[in-house]
């Protein structure tokens, strides 16, 4: 059986530009981001069965590859659940450090307010065939 789960052990001989295609970060910030979680390690507990290298693996690639959290906990091999309490406890320890940001490109533009969100909610008619009498 092919094993398809992406381990920290596996990446460690790419290069800074394979790492970064694909990761979408360099080593040295994913070290920072590791040292980050390392802080916020939990002695007590059931023990994670992904090392922390790969928690951060998991989430990096749901980050990149916008694929669903039941696709990225089959390949690390955990269920859909615990891939989502991976990401939202790796997201939560990274913006609680104040070391990392998203950058916001919003288009430049005067007078417009970026904190409205318009929903079309248009109502259209469905057009469905008549019914038609079948006599038995």
């Amino acid at each position: 059986m092919h094993n398809l789960c992406m381990k920290y052990i596996d990446i460690q001989k790419l290069t800074d530009p394979q790492f970064k295609r694909l990761t979408g970060i360099s080593w040295s910030t994913y070290k920072v981001m590791i040292d980050v979680l390392n802080l916020h390690l939990s002695s007590t507990g059931r023990p994670s069965k992904l090392s922390i290298e790969d928690q951060l693996l998991l989430c990096l690639s749901y980050w990149r590859e916008y694929r669903t959290l039941f696709h990225v906990g089959m390949t690390y091999g955990v269920s859909e659940a615990t891939a989502s309490r991976i990401v939202r406890y790796t997201e939560d320890c990274l913006i609680r450090s104040k070391k990392f940001n998203l950058p916001k490109k919003l288009p430049v533009g005067g007078g417009l307010d970026w904190d409205v969100v318009i929903v079309d909610a248009t109502e259209i008619v469905v057009q469905r065939p008549k019914k038609t009498e079948e006599k038995l």
